[in-house]
């Protein structure tokens, strides 16, 4: 790279850094193009994408038949808000209800605003249904959750510097152990009205909870009556090997909460799903968005979730995760104390003698591969699902060097 070609990166680096807020710590690369795994930096360096935008880009960078469907919309129509129908969102609804096995589905933009809605709706399910006492209703959730951003989520956060001056925080929330099952036996009493969790912590380190967990935590809440509410914003869609990472102890949850591959990693696209029981508690002017179920996004969502299904990406993930997970767990190396995850979610574990993940992960980014650390001592390498077997070798090769040095 000559001093010219270098300074390019140099000037969009110190440009973000003078206007933007300091809220993340990316690494120094500054991309302009993307195809499949492969981006391509403003200096013309390409690199292997191993993060997909932390699980939204299940099926790629710029998937043809995802950006055409995009294309195809700009040119119809790209929003209505929710004061008119649109001749998209019935479709996509009705698609994505078909896939996942339930009766109903509210559409939204962000994962955030997903669970969100889903916290809503199964409060007042609560107060409604269940005939908890007003303003006594409890969900139980986990450890090291991370579930979005607003100031409510990052209340019942136990991570510190997430909740670090953001108070006071919205009451009505019980924290237990991640995975722990007689905790969750104990907590629930007759004022919980859900439990909500990730079937695997993603940005908790790639937590994956003991087997059984999911099943015997189902289990529980329906001898309750508790609603037993999943996450899969960055679990689902194929990335843990199945459609839904529930789908491992085969349990369906009472509320799935989806987002980020939902839109093909081309527009936020999310949503809250469950059947009648619950969803029927939302009345006209209870809960709204003006963008959730617009005709761009749902044409995105319906063209994304119909690759996912048909390029049986799931099955791929499956397949080529096991292997890379194997791959990983032999290389002799005297940093990594665990490699652990599910299908195309895979956390390295970097012991605390050898430091912290942030450096490997540099050094991995100067070598081509792009991973990014979570949780200080993690490096998560999460690929497009739509990666080749040679192509993760390519990671493998450089995953080895920096690992083994």
């Amino acid at each position: 790279m000559t001093p010219a070609t270098a300074s390019k990166t140099a000037s969009y680096l110190a440009e973000v850094d003078t206007y933007s807020a300091h809220n993340y710590h990316p690494l120094p690369v500054v991309l302009e193009r993307g195809e499949g795994v492969w981006v391509w930096d403003v200096d013309g360096k390409r690199y292997m994408d191993m993060l997909s935008g932390y699980s939204a880009l299940n099926q790629g960078h710029r998937h043809p038949a995802i950006v055409q469907a995009a294309i195809d919309q700009l040119e119809q129509l790209t929003l209505t808000s929710r004061a008119f129908h649109n001749d998209q969102m019935g479709p996509f609804l009705k698609e994505l209800c078909e896939a996942t096995g339930f009766e109903r589905a509210l559409p939204m933009n962000t994962g955030a605003e997903a669970v969100e809605t889903a916290i809503k709706m199964i409060r007042k399910w609560g107060y409604k249904v269940k005939g908890v006492p007003a303003d006594r209703a409890e969900i139980i959730v986990c450890e090291n959750n991370f579930h979005g951003r607003t100031t409510t989520i990052v209340g019942f956060s136990s991570e510190e510097q997430y909740r670090d001056g953001f108070g006071p925080f919205t009451p009505g929330f019980k924290l237990i152990p991640y995975g722990d099952a007689k905790a969750l036996e104990d907590a629930i009493n007759e004022n919980t009205v859900g439990f909500l969790f990730e079937p695997l912590q993603g940005e908790g380190g790639v937590v994956v909870p003991p087997e059984g967990f999911i099943g015997c935590a189902r289990g529980l809440c329906k001898d309750r009556d508790v609603a037993f509410m999943a996450d899969e914003i960055q679990t689902g869609l194929g990335r843990t090997g199945r459609l839904f990472c529930t789908d491992w102890e085969n349990v369906r949850p009472d509320v799935l909460i989806v987002g980020k591959a939902l839109g093909g990693g081309v527009y936020p696209v999310s949503a809250a799903i469950a059947d009648e029981e619950f969803m029927d508690v939302f009345h006209p002017g209870d809960h709204g968005s003006t963008f959730g179920g617009n005709p761009l996004g749902a044409a995105i969502g319906r063209a994304s979730l119909r690759v996912t299904l048909e390029e049986k990406l799931p099955q791929r993930s499956d397949e080529l995760g096991t292997w890379f997970m194997q791959q990983l767990r032999d290389i002799d190396s005297p940093h990594v104390k665990e490699v652990r995850g599910k299908g195309l979610m895979i956390g390295v574990e970097i012991k605390q003698s050898s430091g912290v993940a942030r450096p490997f992960c540099e050094a991995l980014h100067a070598r081509g591969v792009l991973a990014k650390e979570t949780h200080h001592q993690v490096i998560r390498f999460a690929p497009p699902l739509t990666i080749t077997k040679d192509e993760l070798g390519f990671a493998l090769e450089h995953a080895t060097e920096v690992l083994s040095d």
